[in-house]
């Protein structure tokens, strides 16, 4: 991957972070100004990623793939960061995963040569891009899902119409209903299948995936049933097609797994008794921040359903933060934050207050927040926190969030700095939102 321009970037302090007034500095040499995070070197609020957490996860996540027999396509709308991919790739990810057009077109920019689109590909523009660059590069190898014959007919119609001279190569997409995109049901799903051999040389059927991480229940273990019944879905179909020999030639690939059940996945697609070679392709995009509560929970109850996961040593560690000052406390249980949905996740949780700061102190370390520390709400720029009467917190002090959902805050950050355990900034990564 080619990182030169992102790397050559400049930073000033038109970037959410960067101190004000700062001379224009290219991202890569963030680390020579030396800069701490404690040390109210940058301006608050500040979205952080820690260093060794993310080495940490990196080496968890690997360990887990070689003992399952499967690999990983990490899902890069979680941080639509090239630098990232990168980091990424060179652990041995087999693939970078999007959803849009616009990831495409990032991804390939930055020399990704193996695509997984975890969607229909549909659009004038895009299907002649993806297009294009299989006829530019014959390294480049794409992906993409289909669940109907009209979303088949449309493919080939384009990749005939452009003279391709190699297969838009595509997984058959099962669904449920009431869920999002895939096919509904059995017959459906070999009519598909059908029109994808049919569409030969212009369509290859490379195999059949899912997401079962929209699959809910009254408890974990009823979520968990839902999940073991859908993949077991996908596993019926892919027997199916391969007993009409449907399949274009390689490894089958069996695809799902998002961040809360890929144990389950991989267990389940391990055991399919397919004639051919199998491939489990796993899809985990936030694997490598983690987070505090929402995927926290997810790993939680993985590894009551796996406990030999237990053998792989510590699970994955939360990796990103944000940073702000306490810049009001109007009520004795209520403290304001400089730090609001423009700057951190809210959908599925509310940040969570985990260490604080005074930076006339004498030392270089955060403390932990006691219990009755509670984000309760939070406008554009503002965060309204619940506090014990006693709280230490003073205006001024800085308080650590550790969030939920990596996605939808990673979103909210061009630029994002990456410190070592003392907060000492080390590097930064650019996002492409």
């Amino acid at each position: 991957m080619n990182l030169a321009d992102i790397e050559g970037g400049l930073l000033d302090d038109r970037t959410k972070g960067m101190p004000g007034g700062v001379t224009p500095f290219a991202l890569s040499t963030i680390a020579a100004k030396h800069w701490n995070v404690l040390a109210e070197d940058l301006s608050l609020p500040l979205c952080v990623l820690q260093q060794s957490a993310m080495d940490h996860n990196a080496r968890w996540m690997r360990a887990f793939l070689e003992s399952s027999n499967a690999v990983v396509a990490p899902h890069g709308k979680t941080t639509m960061s090239p630098q990232l991919f990168h980091r990424q790739l060179a652990d041995g990810a087999w693939a970078i995963t999007v959803a849009n057009a616009q990831q495409i077109q990032v991804a390939r920019h930055y020399g990704v040569q193996r695509i997984v689109l975890a969607n229909q590909l549909v659009g004038k523009q895009i299907i002649r891009f993806v297009l294009d660059e299989l006829k530019r590069d014959p390294g480049f190898e794409f992906f993409c899902l289909v669940d109907s014959v009209a979303s088949v007919e449309l493919l080939a119609a384009a990749a005939r119409e452009q003279g391709a001279t190699r297969p838009i190569q595509v997984l058959l997409e099962g669904g449920f209903v009431g869920g999002r995109t895939g096919v509904r049901d059995p017959d459906t799903a070999m009519a598909v299948a059908r029109a994808c051999k049919a569409a030969a040389p212009f369509i290859a059927l490379r195999g059949v995936e899912g997401f079962e991480g929209i699959l809910s229940g009254k408890t974990p273990e009823e979520a968990a049933g839902k999940v073991r019944g859908f993949v077991d879905s996908l596993v019926a179909i892919a027997r199916r097609c391969e007993d009409e020999g449907l399949f274009a030639p390689g490894p089958i690939i069996l695809s799902a797994g998002g961040s809360g059940y890929y144990d389950i996945v991989v267990d389940r697609f391990n055991a399919a008794g397919l004639k051919g070679r199998a491939m489990v392709l796993t899809r985990s995009g936030c694997y490598l921040t983690h987070d505090h509560v929402g995927y926290a929970e997810h790993f939680r109850n993985l590894v009551k359903r796996s406990p030999h996961l237990h053998n792989l040593g510590e699970g994955p560690r939360p990796a990103l933060e944000v940073w702000a000052y306490v810049q009001s406390r109007p009520e004795k249980t209520r403290a304001f934050c400089t730090m609001g949905k423009r700057d951190v996740s809210y959908d599925q949780h509310l940040p969570v207050p985990e260490k604080w700061y005074r930076p006339s102190s004498n030392t270089r370390a955060p403390q932990m927040l006691g219990p009755g520390h509670k984000v309760v709400g939070l406008n554009d720029q503002h965060c309204y926190m619940d506090v014990p009467a006693d709280s230490p917190l003073q205006v001024g002090d800085m308080v650590g969030f550790g969030i939920s959902h990596p996605c939808l805050t990673f979103d909210k950050w061009q630029v994002i700095c990456l410190v070592d355990d003392n907060y000492d900034v080390v590097g930064a990564v650019r996002t492409f939102f």
